[in-house]
């Protein structure tokens, strides 16, 4: 299994990654901290100075509808923001 899933690529990933030269990911749940520092390593050629990871929850809700009650989940998930090195980048449209 992989460590990294993918990149998360939203505005305020993207302006993080522009100004402070971190980027952003979400991986797996069970990785840690050393395990993603490889493997951005390896995936990407960079040096890593530091990673901080957050696990989200699962969350759920439920709704009062002309159905009845209608129940939703949405998937919990591990992100983790990256600190690259100075000099270094990572460029996720240069294949695109």
């Amino acid at each position: 299994m992989s460590v990294l899933i993918k990149p998360i690529i939203t505005e305020k990933a993207t302006n993080d990654s522009e100004l402070f030269n971190r980027f952003t990911f979400v991986v797996a749940k069970n990785a840690n901290k050393l395990e993603i520092k490889d493997a951005v390593e390896s995936a990407y050629g960079v040096s890593i100075l530091s990673v901080k990871t957050l696990n989200y929850p699962i969350q759920r809700n439920t709704k009062f509808t002309k159905k009845g009650l209608v129940t939703g989940i949405k998937s919990g998930y591990k992100k983790a923001i990256v600190q690259l090195a100075e000099g270094d980048s990572i460029d996720f449209y240069n294949n695109i």
